[in-house]
């Protein structure tokens, strides 16, 4: 028997029932079958009463005896029905399929053990398809007992809990002919771990539960520590393989900005990603670097004084944004800072007029033009760069690998890559699922940048909501109101926001009151913004398209609607809109009156705190992190036993070792790394660049 062996010649499977478990598990191999982990224990040395089983609520062990037996009929449905007692009542053992068989053998009379989970139904116990030993036939070892993932279709078919314990029984006696060790001595002794063997002996069937433990630990440990092996490898080989224009000056361009134009103080954050990125540019090595940073906390300034980097080393920037609002804003503000220096800036997006065009296509290739910012309309081909050397990313994730190669290929030598994010991402996942890049965090805002105040309401509240509305417009402030987005029916979106707008304008019929959703035209969602940005319109009534993109320092009162029907990043992105200027802004979260579990948890989230990084945490533990990431990051969180939720610290030891390692040994050449890097090739091979040349 190897790793490799079809579960089919183990014993007690055999072809039949290999397809089924084949087909229901996926389950295909004896390594497969070793990965197929318990879900929890039955203690075998623990028996419960009939009259405790009000407080059980998974697999119990009863022990009594089977004193009667009956066939049941109803309409054409046949069960077989046990009465069950022990010394403290009764119950029924139920089967709905059974045969002629298993009535007769049935121990009527005798001492039992039956094992199953527990159904209540009108106050009655019963427990459906147990399994029986007879009690002088009862295996003598007390140990906890596995319980397995399984299925109604698998049970009917006789693939019980006993049928995979034995199975598992049959392999596990193989072990030490199948499974070798896979860390060096130096982890083993440092971290103390229990032998490869031993774990996966464990694992099935402890010991006891210390001996769970041990096994657990080390099997959540090496999940995490090969996963971030591989992207650490993968990151040595992407260095190692791709060339980049080194920048190795910091210029006039930079200097000048820095010391006569920059309109505050940079915090110690930005400082300090500023050092980073600076290091990463100046060596020949194409710079991968992902910037996370919190809505408002000052990415597009770094971004801005990296782009001047690249200017004074004689090569042009592109910052390439996934809407045209969000390009036109980061635009503006970076036109704005560079207005009295020499440096030049465009904007091309899929509005830009054909005569705009030529010139900004001109200045590309003569290279006159300094710095492009723009939408997908930057990756055509005819858009050609006389030396790009840098090229910004803002929101990654909206942009498919197709369309950044495109961008990567405007110069024979890639251009330095910066991806930025405003939606912050758990550490944990951070740490996980970015290793192949080099991230950098902005966790610290601006100085004098007031917190937002944001408080839940509720309908019966409305009144009080509008008369704080009108207060802050007195004020000279400015309010947005929005509302849900339903992706289901466009109709009865726009439907919903209409019926919005007319209330609002009903409310307030002294002031201005604008309009903003999706299904608009490109120019008239650039009208609706100028005029509530110039402050001529003093309320704005919008769906999620503000997301991201929208920037009003004076409006500092934010209404979500139906705030509910928001998950938690999106209210935190939305809550982002205020608060961007000097006066106290305030994120008002409107509600039913009626909340599920998870909807409670998320307002309660938001009116705790600011903190986007804190907030990503909460919603990975509702959501998930698959749904975190996004669909294009599906299915690489498929870990057996690693929890990205719960294993943050195994996952930071694991990444800070691995880091240890690859720093004195990037290609695990050392005779100490041989077993690491021959353990990885076997159970990746293929499945990143570096297992294909090593």
């Amino acid at each position: 028997m190897t790793l490799e062996t079809s579960i089919e010649y183990v014993k007690g499977v055999g072809p039949e029932k290999a397809k089924l478990i084949r087909n229901v598990l996926g389950i295909s191999t004896v390594e497969d079958f070793l990965n197929f982990f318990p879900l929890r224990y039955l203690d075998k040395s623990k028996v419960h009463k009939v009259s405790q089983l009000h407080e059980v609520s998974t697999d119990v062990q009863l022990k009594g005896k089977i004193t009667s037996v009956q066939e049941i009929q109803t309409g054409k449905i046949k069960r077989l029905s046990a009465k069950f007692n022990d010394d403290t009542g009764a119950m029924d053992l139920v089967w709905f399929q059974y045969s002629k068989w298993m009535k007769e053998q049935l121990p009527i009379n005798k001492e039992i053990y039956i094992f199953g989970k527990i159904n209540v139904f009108n106050n009655q116990f019963s427990m459906p398809h147990p399994e029986i030993e007879i009690d002088e036939k009862k295996e003598g070892d007390n140990r906890l007992r596995p319980i397995y993932p399984s299925s109604e279709k698998l049970t009917k078919r006789g693939l019980n809990q006993k049928f995979f314990q034995n199975v598992l029984k049959n392999i596990c006696r193989e072990i030490p002919n199948l499974i070798q060790e896979n860390f060096p001595d130096y982890l083993m002794r440092a971290f103390k771990f229990m032998p490869r063997q031993h774990t996966y002996l464990n694992i099935h069937f402890p010991k006891d539960a210390e001996h769970f433990k041990k096994a657990d630990y080390r099997l959540r440990f090496e999940e995490s520590f090969f996963f971030q092996l591989g992207y650490g490898l993968k990151k040595i080989h992407h260095k190692s393989h791709t060339v980049g224009n080194p920048f190795p000056i910091v210029g006039d361009y930079f200097n000048d900005f820095y010391q006569h134009h920059l309109p505050f103080d940079l915090t110690g954050a930005q400082k300090r990603v500023l050092k980073e990125i600076r290091q990463d540019m100046k060596r020949p090595i194409q710079m991968n670097r992902l910037l996370q940073g919190d809505v408002g906390s000052g990415k597009t300034m770094v971004a801005l004084l990296t782009m001047l980097i690249a200017k004074d080393n004689g090569f042009q920037s592109c910052m390439m944004a996934p809407t045209e609002i969000l390009a036109q804003q980061h635009y503006n503000g970076i036109k704005e800072l560079l207005e009295n220096t020499e440096v030049t800036v465009k904007l091309l997006t899929g509005s830009t007029k054909k005569s705009d065009r030529k010139i900004i296509h001109e200045a590309l290739e003569n290279g006159e033009l300094s710095i492009l910012v723009g939408t997908h309309a930057v990756l055509e081909d005819k858009v050609k760069f006389k030396n790009l050397g840098l090229a910004i990313i803002d929101e990654q994730h909206r942009f498919g690998v197709a369309q950044r190669a495109k961008l990567w290929a405007k110069n024979k030598i890639p251009p330095h890559i910066l991806v930025m994010t405003a939606t912050p991402i758990p550490r944990t996942l951070a740490m996980s699922f970015y290793s192949d890049l080099d991230v950098s965090v902005i966790d610290e805002m601006p100085v004098g940048r007031k917190p937002i105040i944001t408080a839940h309401r509720r309908e019966k509240d409305r009144a009080y909501v509008y008369n704080f509305c009108r207060e802050e417009i007195q004020k000279g402030r400015q309010v947005y109101f929005v509302y849900p987005l339903i992706e289901e029916s466009e109709t009865l979106d726009y439907k919903n926001l209409m019926t919005g707008l007319e209330n609002v304008m009903d409310n307030f019929p002294k002031y201005n009151v604008t309009m903003l959703h999706g299904q608009m035209r490109p120019e008239e969602k650039d009208a609706a913004m100028s005029y509530f940005a110039s402050g001529k319109a003093e309320i704005m009534v919008a769906t999620t398209v503000i997301e991201v993109g929208v920037n009003v320092p004076n409006a500092s009162v934010m209404v979500i609607e139906s705030a509910e029907r928001f998950g938690l990043s999106q209210l935190h992105q939305l809550r982002g809109r205020v608060g961007r200027g000097a006066e106290q802004s305030y994120c008002i979260l409107m509600t039913s009156d009626k909340l599920s579990s998870d909807s409670r948890t998320r307002i309660k989230t938001m009116v705790e705190t600011n903190d986007g990084f804190k907030i990503s945490e909460v919603d990975m533990q509702l959501r998930g992190p698959g749904d975190i990431l996004g669909t294009q990051q599906s299915g690489v969180v498929d870990f057996k036993r690693l929890d990205l939720v719960n294993d943050s610290v195994i996952i930071k030891i694991t990444k800070n070792t691995v880091e240890k390692i690859l720093k004195t040994d990037p290609l695990l050449s050392n005779p100490d790394n041989q077993i690491l890097k021959n353990y990885y090739l076997r159970q990746y091979k293929g499945k990143n660049k570096w297992s294909k040349i090593s």
